[in-house]
C-alpha cells in the first residue's frame, strides 16, 4: 500500500507540473488583459486539482500503512491546510468562496 500511496503522490504532483506547462499557452494570447487572467485561472485548476490527489495520497498512506494518533493528526493537519489553499483558490479563481453560489445562479434566483 506504501508504493499506491507514492505512487498517487506522484500523480499529484504530475497534474500539478503538466498543468502549469500546459497553462503556458495562455501567455501568447492576443489580449494582454486576458491572457494574465486566463493564465491565472488555469494554474489554479490545475493546482486544485493536484492538491485534491495528493490529499487522496495522503489518506490511503495514513489509514492503510500507519493508523496511530500522530499520524491521524499530521493527517488532520495536512488537510486542513490544504482546504485552505483550495478554498483560497477558489476564492481567486471564481471570485467567490466554494460554499457561496454562483454569481449567474444567484442572480437568476433574484430574477435579473
Amino acid at each position: 500500500m506504501h508504493v499506491v500511496g507514492i505512487g498517487i503522490e506522484i500523480f499529484g504532483v504530475f497534474i500539478i507540473v503538466i498543468g502549469i506547462i500546459w497553462s503556458a499557452r495562455y501567455i501568447f494570447g492576443q489580449n494582454v488583459e486576458s491572457r494574465y487572467d486566463s493564465y491565472k485561472i488555469s494554474i489554479g485548476r490545475s493546482l486544485l486539482l493536484g492538491l485534491e490527489v495528493l490529499v487522496a495520497a495522503d489518506i490511503v498512506k495514513t489509514i492503510a500503512i500507519e493508523l496511530t494518533f500522530v499520524s491521524l493528526g499530521l493527517l488532520a493537519g495536512l488537510v486542513v491546510v490544504r482546504t485552505f489553499l483550495s478554498w483560497t483558490l477558489t476564492l481567486e479563481i471564481e471570485g467567490r468562496w466554494p460554499w457561496q453560489p454562483e454569481r449567474e445562479a444567484a442572480d437568476r434566483a433574484r430574477g435579473r
